[in-house]
């Protein structure tokens, strides 16, 4: 057994709600009503430390759909959950190694 840092521990009601939040993520619009009450269900479960760290996994997740040239999962989290939404954005912000280029999706291409 080591006796370096463990791994950050997570709830089941983090967990939960970051499954529900993943699946209503990848259904698009098929089961998209029925997703997106599960995931404000399993939302409601959380404290404000949880939430946070949720928003901070959204904005990761914003940053790769745009790294990927993908639809950026931010406008359906707004309609999903207003203050999520702002929460996310507030943790982008935040998030390392952020600057304009990687915000806007401007990358330059090498020759």
């Amino acid at each position: 057994m080591s006796t370096t840092i463990s791994e950050l521990s997570l709830s089941p009601a983090y967990r939960l709600a970051q499954r529900s939040l993943a699946s209503w993520l990848e259904h698009g619009h098929s089961g998209a009503r029925r997703a997106a009450f599960i995931a404000r269900a399993a939302l409601s479960g959380l404290d404000a430390t949880e939430r946070s760290r949720i928003a901070r996994w959204l904005a990761w997740l914003q940053v790769a759909a745009q790294s990927r040239g993908a639809i950026s999962p931010e406008g359906r989290i707004q309609r999903l959950d207003a203050t999520l939404h702002q929460a996310m954005q507030d943790a982008l912000t935040r998030l390392p190694g952020q600057t304009v280029v990687a915000r806007t999706g401007n990358h330059r291409r090498s020759a």
